[in-house]
């Protein structure tokens, strides 16, 4: 029997998701939940990146923001929603959510007849919130962060006798979200055959020869999966997945992935119970979660291997990354687990099999933006810098002739005289420009120190000397 009304006891209180009494999902749970849904959910594909090379793993990418409403949400949605009582769907439902939970609930409960409301703070997404609104929902903005949302949402569910469900925590929604695990066990599987190590594939090309012909029937794969880095901000993808693939192979690694600014899983992990973190500003919003889930925390804190955190230029670096060498679209929440890889987090995952979950894709065009001219500047293949040069004619174009012949790209340049010191027939120019990377920036620092008295090299990636009119080109080492 369902336990969704609300007791008066407190406007926060939710039986399903209840501090003192968390429900851990179990393997059964998780298989019900994948027959449940499978008809409505895509089974997106898990493939093998191109970034397997650079990084030294085999690396594999499962592409949940292939969803119809561009995350993994759909999943757990679909599930709790089936799972309610013909009442209580007629009753209709409510929940809090930054996005991609609210676009999952409202475009199901569209299709199975459920009425649906969702309480979203006005730091959401407008893409987000427009697409709710696409779907039939009663979208209400309130609130500046997710813990004003949730409270507002819970007062409404209250007051207009709608069923909350909770978008991390709830047990049929941490089940649905478990169904990605499978996914991936079977995807990238086991084989009931030789596991062969593969290096130059000499003993690959010998062993296969040698049993096919003996035993035709005998299947040569390389190793199972060995790793799986799953993106952190409730807690509920983490604890189906986590609760699915330790059942089926115990010995698979699940790491959990956070952005640094809101690290709520690694503090509940520290304080061994679920805290409330300060949420700041990320590129990761679709994590911004204060507090994990109780049912969340109480499934996963037994069975996951390691808490991993990133920062934000990392996960800029990420979305670069997969839109350059994958051609894929994918939010900060998503790109957490290529992050982690990319800096250097894991690194005794090396020369394993790991599979990393992108949980969505639904990113404002104008942070996508942001997040690619973010990760040019961390990878300093987008470089700012000033130098003064001479202010009669000609000055400024033998500056620009300089910054060609090195191959350097002008993206803008801006002149600026009323705050030059010293020379009055100086300016100072400020140039933007792209460059190859690390090396190619180096070449141009070279050329630019070598020829101007007055420079700086800008941006904290940059450790170069500043010089300014008093010194000499011997004054200043290289």
């Amino acid at each position: 029997m369902e336990r969704y009304k609300f007791e008066p006891a407190t406007v926060e209180y939710d039986p399903m998701c209840d501090k003192e009494k968390p429900q851990k999902i179990s393997f059964e749970d998780v298989s019900a939940a994948a027959f449940r849904i499978q008809s409505d959910i895509v089974k997106t594909p898990c493939v093998k990146s191109h970034m397997s090379t650079t990084f030294g793993m085999e690396i594999y990418l499962k592409n949940d923001f292939l969803q119809h409403t561009g995350s993994f949400k759909e999943r757990g949605a679909r599930n709790a929603l089936c799972l309610l009582s013909k009442e209580n769907k007629a009753r209709g439902v409510i929940s809090a959510s930054l996005g991609n939970h609210s676009q999952a609930l409202s475009y199901h409960a569209q299709k199975l007849n459920v009425p649906a409301t969702v309480v979203m703070p006005n730091v959401a997404p407008i893409m987000k919130i427009e697409n709710c609104r696409s779907f039939g929902a009663n979208v209400v903005i309130h609130g500046h962060d997710m813990k004003e949302a949730k409270y507002h949402a819970m007062r409404m569910a209250q007051d207009h006798s709608l069923i909350y469900i909770n978008g991390y925590d709830h047990p049929h929604i941490m089940a649905g979200q478990g169904t990605v695990g499978l996914e991936i066990i079977e995807q990238v599987p086991e084989v009931d055959a030789v596991l062969v190590p593969v290096g130059g594939g000499g003993l690959l090309a010998g062993v296969a020869t040698a049993i096919k012909h003996l035993k035709p029937h005998v299947l040569i794969y390389v190793p199972e999966v060995d790793a799986v880095l799953v993106p952190v901000g409730g807690g509920g993808l983490l604890a189906g997945v986590a609760t699915a693939i330790k059942h089926l192979k115990p010995h698979v690694l699940i790491y959990g992935v956070e952005t640094e600014k809101c690290p709520s899983m690694q503090s509940a992990m520290k304080h061994e119970e679920p805290v409330s973190v300060e949420i700041r500003s990320t590129l990761a919003d679709g994590l911004a979660v204060p507090t994990v889930g109780y049912n969340a925390f109480a499934t996963v804190k037994s069975i996951v291997d390691r808490m991993i955190t990133v920062n934000e230029d990392w996960i800029a670096r990420a979305i670069l990354r997969l839109i350059e060498q994958e051609k894929y679209v994918v939010e900060g929440g998503g790109a957490v687990g290529v992050a982690a890889i990319m800096a250097g987090l894991v690194p005794e995952l090396a020369g394993k099999k790991v599979v990393c979950i992108l949980s969505g894709g639904n990113i404002d065009t104008t942070i996508l933006g942001r997040c690619l001219e973010r990760g040019l500047a961390a990878e300093q293949r987008l470089a700012k810098f000033k130098v003064t040069v001479s202010d009669r004619p000609g000055g400024i174009a033998e500056l620009c002739k300089l910054i060609s012949s090195t191959g350097v790209s002008i993206k803008d340049i801006m002149q600026e005289r009323a705050w030059v010191h010293g020379d009055i027939f100086s300016v100072r120019v400020k140039v933007v420009c792209e460059t190859r990377g690390p090396d190619h920036l180096e070449e141009l620092r070279g050329v630019i120190a070598s020829t101007y008295r007055e420079w700086d090299f800008a941006g904290e990636y940059d450790a170069y000397p500043r010089r300014n009119s008093t010194e000499s080109l011997d004054d200043v080492s290289h």
